[in-house]
């Protein structure tokens, strides 16, 4: 869900564990990319967009929380998970609260680009505003703030270069 947007810093010596995530890079039959577009739950106006994705739930691996993910906010399934891209650790604040994350990106193919959510959270019901599929040209004209940084630049590596051979660490 939107647990990777807001104001990101550099991750501090941490009090608390990791939360691990798992998020999707979602590319359709035409290699446009699904981000969804969400903002902080009492300002409209600080708004972002991100890939899907969420924490892990129970003893959930990155893989089957990416699937789950993917479904309950883009209602897609029976996708092929593909290679893990990239790594991130993060540190941000999101409705009044400090996350620390532990990303993993992975890489999945849509064989149609209809979407919508199946199981939102409460907090991403009130945070999510909707779903878009968007080129790396669009990607790398917009002035919108996408998450995470660079997101047009690894874009457009994946789909020139291929996937990496091991998953990228990218800057928070």
């Amino acid at each position: 869900m939107a647990s990777d947007q807001g104001v990101h810093e550099t991750p501090e010596p941490r009090a608390r564990p990791l939360r691990r995530v798992a998020r999707v890079v979602l590319l359709d039959p035409d290699e446009r990319v699904l981000l969804l577009h969400g903002h902080e739950p009492d300002d409209l106006t600080t708004a972002w967009w991100f890939t899907p994705g969420g924490g892990l739930e129970g003893a959930e691996t990155h893989e089957e929380a990416a699937r789950r993910e993917l479904a309950e906010e883009t209602g897609i399934t029976g996708v092929d998970l593909g290679p893990e891209l990239w790594r991130r650790v993060c540190s941000f604040t999101f409705a009044g609260r400090r996350w620390d994350q532990d990303e993993r990106y992975y890489l999945a193919r849509a064989r149609s680009s209809v979407t919508g959510p199946t199981a939102l959270t409460e907090l991403e019901r009130r945070t999510v505003t909707g779903a878009r599929w968007w080129s790396c040209e669009e990607l790398t004209s917009t002035h919108e703030t996408v998450y995470p940084n660079r997101f047009a630049e690894l874009l457009r590596t994946l789909l020139d270069e291929g996937v990496p051979a091991r998953p990228m660490t990218l800057d928070s």
